[in-house]
C-alpha cells in the first residue's frame, strides 16, 4: 500500500491543501482546505479518489476556511483540530472580516483530535501528534508507513510558525518540534502549511529555530 499525495496552494497566502489517499482503495482525506474551494473539488476530481475525510490542523482561516464547503460538498466529516482551537473556529467569521476572506464559514468537527488518536480512510491509518505552539490546538498527521507528516504551520523549510497570534507561545512550539516531531526521525518528510516539502533531519542540521546547533 502507498499513500498518494497531491499538494497545491490555495487563497492569497499560498496556503498547501493536501489531497491525499490509499492506492489500494482510492479513499483519502483533504487537509486543511483552506479556500478556493472550485479548485479543490476539481483537483480531487482529477485524481479520482472518493474523499472520506476533511482533516483540520489548526484553525486559522487560510488552513480551515473552506472545510465546511468542500465537507457538504463531498459529504463527508471533518475531523480536526484539537478542542483547543474551537475559539478559532467558532470565530471564523471574524476572520473573514479581518482578512477580507468571504468564504471563510463556522463549523464543528465531527471530531476534536487528541495527541494519540488515529486517523483513518482506505486502508491508511495516520497518527495523530499534538503539537501545540503556533495554536493552542495545533496538530500533525503522521503516516509511518512512508514516513510523510503534514505538520499544518509548525515548522517550514528554515522556518517554524508564528507564535504572536493569540495564544500563540514560542516555547512551546520548539518543544512541540523538538520533543514531538524530531524523534520521528532524520528520514521523515514533512510538508509544511506554506512552501516547500522537508525532512526532520535537513532541519535538524540547518534550520536556525530549531537546529541542533540552534539549541545546543
Amino acid at each position: 500500500m502507498a499513500l498518494q499525495t497531491v499538494i497545491f496552494p490555495v487563497t492569497s497566502l499560498r496556503q498547501n491543501c493536501s489531497i491525499i489517499w490509499c492506492d489500494e482503495t482510492n479513499r483519502g482525506a483533504i487537509i486543511d482546505p483552506g479556500g478556493d474551494a472550485e479548485q479543490i473539488i476539481e483537483a480531487v476530481s482529477k485524481t479520482g479518489m472518493k474523499p472520506e475525510l476533511v482533516l483540520i490542523t489548526h484553525g486559522h482561516f487560510d488552513h480551515a476556511g473552506s472545510a465546511a464547503e468542500i465537507a457538504e460538498k463531498f459529504d463527508v466529516p471533518i475531523e480536526g483540530p484539537h478542542l483547543e482551537d474551537k475559539f478559532m473556529i467558532d470565530g471564523m467569521a471574524e476572520q473573514a472580516v479581518m482578512f477580507d476572506a468571504p468564504w471563510c464559514e463556522t463549523f464543528s468537527p465531527s471530531r476534536w483530535l487528541e495527541g494519540g488518536d488515529r486517523v483513518k480512510f482506505g486502508n491508511v491509518e495516520m497518527d495523530v501528534i499534538h503539537t501545540p505552539g503556533h495554536t493552542p490546538g495545533h496538530v500533525v498527521f503522521y503516516d509511518k508507513e512512508t514516513d510523510l507528516a503534514f505538520v499544518g504551520d509548525v515548522i517550514f523549510k528554515g522556518s517554524v510558525g508564528r507564535t504572536d497570534f493569540i495564544k500563540g507561545d514560542q516555547q512551546a512550539l520548539i518543544s512541540s518540534i523538538r520533543e514531538k516531531l524530531f524523534p520521528l526521525g532524520d528520514g521523515v518528510t514533512f510538508v509544511p502549511g506554506h512552501g516547500a516539502t522537508s525532512t526532520f533531519g535537513i532541519e535538524r542540521k540547518s534550520n536556525p529555530f530549531v537546529s541542533d546547533d540552534a539549541v545546543s
